[in-house]
């Protein structure tokens, strides 16, 4: 009887250990079909206990889709850091932050998720800071229970339970000034079947900033609190800084492949009007929610909201991404590129890949020519050799269109300035006409020419010096040097007319 005890015993191990077998090849067959594999009694304990670490990113780049069937307990730290950094080619702001850049760390949950939240301000901050989230439902978004002293951390919890893509952003008095500054980002919460499955997904944030310096003035740049209120953005950018999607930063895809831009706009004050010049997006989730609209051009982004459009890229090249509030991207900063590698399709399109002419000195990161010519004028140390290098590349965005890139003109529409006899005749003369502008007939090199020039003067003192000094050199052209101060005494005593910017 012992040892049929025992015997039985074996069996019975053998049997349980042949199941416990065929339960491991069951869970790997349920991974390998993209179930989650069953998880040890204690280890389910301890993550329901615990939970798991929320994964975070930084613009422009997202977290990686939830693959999971079942909600869990999802801990997310953030901390805020008030930081220095460039907004513009040489130009500083002081940035309050959700994770050290603008925008804010992109936030991925699934609906159902109880998510722990924990705020932290850095030591070093001046200023106390809280996080309203859109994706709360509760007082305050979360705000009530999370204002946080520098040096401090706050902690509270919340149930993800409507799908869609949110902002967050902080809501410490004066809140405006706070997301101003930057303190914004988006929260998705993935529905339980997920997203339909695409080759990209980038994170795209839109903001409007407010420096007492104007647009591109060098050194650092506090908060001028009386331009926000009356909405007069110095800056309208992508991703915190103007280049931040452009040159070596422009987001890249392949042809054939599906993008999805998460896209939102922080404010505080400006609607974006979303386009991507060249694409049309096959589907937009429109304020973020859960319902799509089909073949759209631009779609309006509201502040404090946010869009989802998908596409896919049919032939190479540059696409250029706008605020198609137009002047926010060739005079504020909003603009950036899609960059498609990949065989061309002539049945589809057939052109130029980028008109640098078109598109100026956002091409590519401002030009170290044009930041030279900056430094330089700061230090004193100013040649006509760096003012020609910077005026060139200034030209190509402000005066090449008319004038075309050689300098030649349109026939009997814009006169040239290669060799021009009006032009050389009087520096003074020229500086007035970019400021002013010039309507009616005039006489070039033996040649009637009426056309408009539009006023200028929203150009820079030392920008219109550089592109003047440029142009009175090229082509032909022997010139002195035109100085930022000769600009700035002109502008003093002329008269701009009506509509010219001052």
């Amino acid at each position: 009887m012992a040892r049929r005890s025992i015997v039985t015993g074996l069996l019975g191990a053998v049997a349980i250990v042949v199941g416990v077998g065929l339960l491991l090849g069951s869970t790997r067959d349920a991974s390998s079909q993209g179930q989650a594999p069953a998880k040890p009694a204690a280890a389910a304990a301890a993550q329901a206990r615990n939970g798991i670490e929320a994964v975070l990113t930084s613009a422009p780049n997202v977290p990686p889709p939830i693959t999971r069937r079942d909600p869990v307990k999802l801990v997310v730290h953030l901390e805020v850091r008030e930081v220095n950094l460039p907004i513009s080619d040489g130009v500083e702001y002081t940035f309050w932050t959700f994770g050290g850049q603008v925008p804010g760390k992109f936030i991925r949950v699934r609906q159902g998720d109880t998510v722990e939240f924990h705020l932290q301000n850095h030591p070093d901050s001046k200023m106390p800071h809280n996080i309203d989230l859109h994706a709360v439902t509760g007082p305050g978004g979360g705000a009530t229970s999370s204002f946080t002293a520098p040096g401090h951390e706050s902690q509270f919890t919340f149930k993800a339970l409507n799908p869609g893509l949110y902002v967050y952003h902080c809501a410490t008095a004066p809140v405006g000034m706070h997301i101003a500054n930057g303190m914004y980002g988006l929260i998705l919460v993935e529905p339980p079947q997920g997203l339909s499955k695409v080759d990209r997904e980038f994170y795209i944030m839109q903001g409007d900033f407010y420096t007492v310096g104007s647009y591109r003035e060098k050194g650092t740049q506090p908060f001028d609190m009386q331009k926000a209120i009356d909405e007069r953005a110095t800056y309208v950018l992508f991703n915190g800084a103007e280049g931040a999607l452009v040159g070596d930063n422009a987001l890249k895809a392949k042809v054939g492949d599906r993008v999805r831009m998460f896209v939102g706009n922080g404010g505080p004050n400006l609607v974006s009007s979303f386009h991507v010049i060249g694409e049309i997006f096959d589907r937009v989730y429109y304020e973020g929610g859960t319902r799509y609209q089909e073949n759209v051009q631009t779609t309006l982004i509201p502040a404090g909201g946010s869009a989802i459009v998908e596409f896919k890229v049919e032939v190479p090249g540059t696409y250029i991404i706008v605020d198609h509030s137009i002047f926010r991207t060739f005079n504020k900063g909003a603009l950036g590129m899609l960059r498609v590698d990949g065989p061309e399709n002539k049945l589809v399109y057939s052109g130029k890949e980028v008109d640098v002419e078109y598109i100026s000195e956002k091409a590519g990161p401002q030009s170290a020519a044009i930041a030279s010519a900056a430094s330089a004028l700061e230090k004193g140390t100013l040649d006509i050799k760096t003012q020609i290098a910077a005026g060139e590349q200034l030209f190509r965005g402000t005066c090449s269109v008319c004038h075309q890139p050689t300098g030649q003109g349109l026939p009997n529409v814009f006169p040239p300035l290669a060799k021009s006899d009006y032009l050389m005749a009087d520096k003074q003369r020229s500086i007035e006409l970019v400021l002013k502008g010039l309507s009616g007939p005039v006489t070039v090199n033996g040649k009637q020419f009426n056309s408009v020039m539009p006023p200028m003067s929203q150009l820079r003192d030392d920008e219109v010096a550089n592109i003047l000094t440029y142009v009175r050199n090229a082509w032909g052209n022997q010139g002195d040097q035109v100085t930022a101060p000769e600009v700035t005494a002109t502008r003093a005593k002329v008269k701009l007319p009506p509509g010219a910017a001052r």
